[in-house]
């Protein structure tokens, strides 16, 4: 019982801070999912290192990659509909809300990062769906328990993105979905494979661009 209430006064004071340092957003891609961001509203997006309430909150921040699979699953609600779906490095979660949005039969939010996934539950209940979260390191494992597998932005590491791609094809290989979402990152350019095939391209707004170092568009790519 101690340790139980534990978890749920670390999860209070990380909704709190979440709260009290994000907006709610709709200005992106996908309107139709709300999401906790720091946006240049916030005393957050100007701050330094030094005065800053989390450590690296990526989740805060609405990536062209994701962006663009969550549009595409908004606009093509037949890939995943009827899927147990996982949302590999899930940031936000907004990936996996336009799964659940989109008639997936389960979701999963996996990121390593517990605020995070205190984050992705925020998310999901503003959004009114049910997902599931996972703080498992889950790349490389066999995933048997998902049809689908999502991935926005992950590809920002050469060596990563090499590790990265062995494991997907060995995904897609044993009959999983797998769909990339990425904005032209080198990383990902680097990869040279014919069994990914283009499935949509989104520009990108001129705010996007300017957050993301100049990316125009962001593609998902279909492994096969």
């Amino acid at each position: 019982m101690k340790t139980m209430a534990s978890g749920s006064l670390v999860h209070f004071t990380t909704s709190r801070l979440i709260k009290q340092h994000t907006v709610i957003s709709t200005d992106h891609m996908t309107p139709e999912i709300k999401l906790h961001l720091i946006t240049p509203s916030c005393e957050l997006w100007t701050a330094n290192a030094d005065n800053i309430a989390f450590k690296d909150p990526f989740w805060a921040f609405y990536w062209p990659g994701g962006q663009a699979v969550a549009r595409f699953l908004l606009d093509n609600p037949q890939v995943t509909c009827g899927l147990r779906v996982l949302d590999v490095g899930s940031g936000s979660g907004a990936c996996a809300i336009a799964a659940a949005k989109s008639g997936a039969r389960t979701v999963t939010a996996n990121d390593i990062d517990p605020v995070a996934a205190t984050a992705i539950k925020m998310n999901a209940a503003l959004n009114s769906v049910s997902i599931d979260v996972c703080t498992e390191n889950l790349i490389g494992k066999s995933c048997h328990k998902w049809d689908c597998i999502l991935l926005g932005d992950m590809f920002y590491d050469a060596e990563f993105a090499g590790l990265l791609f062995k494991w997907l094809k060995n995904m897609s290989h044993r009959g999983k979905v797998v769909l990339l979402g990425d904005p032209g990152r080198q990383a990902f350019k680097n990869i040279k494979d014919n069994s990914l095939t283009l499935a949509a391209s989104y520009s990108l707004s001129e705010e996007s661009n300017l957050e993301n170092r100049g990316f125009t568009d962001a593609c998902i790519w279909k492994l096969s």
